[in-house]
């Protein structure tokens, strides 16, 4: 997969994507990052990519040139989605993680700064995405967000794919409780069940602590689980 960013700040993302999982599989090749600077794709001599707002404001706005320019710089592959990073998108879960890793050959993502981006850049997106009801200071942290989730599942990111299965919000419930040795710790012991050998029973336990846990925590995706498997509470 391909995955091209436009950001004012390319050195936000050098460390994390050369970290764990993920700088593991951009050096196998599972994805490919590549780093665009609208700056660069601007024609005055200050190299100004935000101006103030038409009707007056607070705050600046990224112009439309300098981003046209970065994505129509970029090769199209044959499936592509263009995404802008913004708090009035849709909001960014495992389904639509499941969906980019799975239908698309090209990410572009474009991230926000300021007090927001000209409208007319509306006309390069195919999707805007939020990674919840909250404001940051730009795009960048959302871009990486969703760069980690789509990229771990990606074939060959995580050694063992069944852990992926089994994560929280894989069919809509939350995870189970892991534990490792010591068996025992300041009196709090490991359930004997996980030590039984007895992986039927292991798995009949994990199952109900996912719908203890997703009741408990997320009665919302408990709702959507029963909703999906035609189950009434």
């Amino acid at each position: 997969m391909q995955i091209d960013v436009i950001t004012l700040f390319p050195n936000f993302f050098q460390t994390p994507l050369e970290c764990g999982l993920l700088g593991k599989a951009l050096n196998k090749g599972i994805a490919k990052v590549n780093l665009i600077n609208p700056r660069d794709f601007t024609t005055d001599k200050h190299h100004s990519v935000d101006d103030i707002p038409y009707g007056g404001g607070v705050g600046m706005v990224l112009k439309p040139e300098p981003i046209f320019a970065a994505v129509e710089s970029l090769p199209v592959l044959k499936s592509r989605d263009v995404i802008l990073l913004t708090p009035q998108g849709e909001t960014l879960n495992q389904d639509l993680l499941r969906n980019l890793a799975t239908n698309y050959e090209q990410l572009v993502l474009i991230c926000g700064h300021y007090e927001g981006v000209d409208e007319r850049v509306q006309h390069l997106v195919t999707r805007e995405v939020s990674i919840g009801d909250f404001v940051l200071t730009s795009g960048e942290i959302p871009a990486l967000t969703l760069i980690n989730g789509v990229v771990r599942l990606l074939p060959g990111t995580v050694g063992k794919v069944e852990s992926i299965y089994a994560d929280s919000f894989e069919d809509d419930l939350l995870d189970y409780p892991h534990y490792t040795r010591p068996p025992v710790f300041r009196d709090w012991e490991v359930p004997p069940v996980l030590r039984s050998g007895n992986h039927q029973e292991i798995a009949k336990w994990r199952y109900q602590k996912q719908l203890e846990a997703t009741e408990r925590k997320r009665p919302d995706l408990m709702k959507k689980y029963h909703n999906r498997h035609g189950e009434t509470n």
